[in-house]
């Protein structure tokens, strides 16, 4: 099918870790080959960022992010956005934090400050800063989901969101609506379905449960610049699934 969206379609790597444990240059060659336009790091296999962004270069990805974690983001921001700047990359992304220490305020006060530090030192860099969520931050603290607690004590100037759909399903929300919330501040994007048995564990891109279409249709009004393809765990050969997710949004005018 001719492809209808205007937005990139990456994959985040972590969903290949075994495969760039043995070959990440490889990897990304066959990455590429299999249509995806983009990626988002989840470490860098110890190779330089020269010959990284050659690598991409000649591939035709672009380095759309990576994932950074807490600690990382407290001891080498700095290493991190060099590294960030010379692959190309638009933005850096904290992964995840503890759902537990997230509900204590001294804590959650110092992850906020760590994550003002990190915007603004991004946003001098010429970068975006960002979070990425599982489910656990849709739990309710003072009747505040703790997310929305999250991005309304870091402003949004400072940090965006990456907002991972499966786990904002699996928390217990409408994906859509939730984006449409977050309009503006929500420009990545994790593409990631779920089973429809009791489960709901992970799935390929279109074979699973989540409204995709729903989504993609107010991508563009929500401000969603790249979608990513991402599957923590897989029933199957990783690069299998990783193309039949692909497969599925090329079928319907996404990739």
């Amino acid at each position: 099918m001719t492809r209808l969206s205007k937005i990139p379609v990456g994959l985040q790597l972590y969903t290949l870790r075994e495969e760039t444990k043995q070959d990440f240059i490889g990897t990304l060659k066959k990455v590429a080959a299999l249509g995806y336009q983009a990626v988002e790091f989840a470490g860098y296999g110890g190779i330089e960022a020269k010959e990284m962004r050659k690598v991409l270069d000649d591939l035709g990805l672009q380095a759309i992010s990576s994932h950074v974690g807490i600690d990382a983001l407290n001891g080498e921001l700095e290493q991190q956005i060099v590294y960030s700047q010379e692959i190309g990359a638009s933005y850096i992304v904290c992964p995840w934090l503890p759902g537990e220490k997230l509900k204590e305020p001294q804590a959650f006060d110092a992850y906020c400050a760590t994550f003002r530090t990190a915007g603004e030192a991004c946003n001098a860099a010429g970068l975006t800063f960002a979070y990425h969520n599982h489910a656990f931050e849709f739990e309710k603290v003072d009747g505040q989901f703790l997310l929305d607690k999250l991005y309304a004590s870091v402003s949004s100037d400072l940090m965006k969101a990456e907002l991972d759909l499966y786990w904002v399903q699996k928390g217990g929300l409408n994906p859509r609506d939730y984006l449409l919330s977050l309009k503006g501040r929500a420009p990545l994007v994790h593409v990631k379905d779920m089973t429809g048995d009791e489960s709901g564990t992970f799935a390929e891109v279109g074979h699973g449960i989540i409204d995709f279409a729903s989504i993609f249709n107010v991508a563009e009004e929500a401000g969603v610049r790249c979608y990513i393809v991402e599957q923590d765990q897989c029933q199957r050969s990783p690069l299998e699934s990783v193309q039949m997710s692909i497969e599925h949004l090329k079928s319907i005018g996404i990739a």
